[in-house]
């Protein structure tokens, strides 16, 4: 998480989200740098467009729930009194 969260706070400074500050951000922390996350993480946000994918996210976070019978419902748990567990297991033991 530690490396989206670099890449995010990159974006949010407005440095370059690259290999090379994803490094020195990670680094700044004291965690150990794993080559090979720096540079999936880098290969996979070519071309992404960081400040609409956050935008897109804001909109999808605000929107509200849609109640009725799209919405799941809510089992009731039915709690089973200690006895009614013991017996059940006494079954399987004899």
């Amino acid at each position: 998480m530690e490396y989206i969260y670099g890449a995010l706070l990159l974006h949010k400074l407005g440095q370059p989200v690259n290999e090379d500050n994803l490094k020195k951000v990670i680094a700044a922390t004291g965690a150990q740098i794993d080559e090979a996350k720096v540079k999936t993480l880098i290969a996979s946000l070519q071309g992404v467009d960081i400040a609409a994918e956050l935008e897109n996210a804001s909109v999808l976070a605000a929107a509200p729930a849609q109640v009725g019978e799209a919405a799941p419902k809510k089992e009731e748990k039915k709690e089973e009194k200690p006895s009614e567990s013991a017996a059940g297991l006494s079954a399987l033991f004899g």
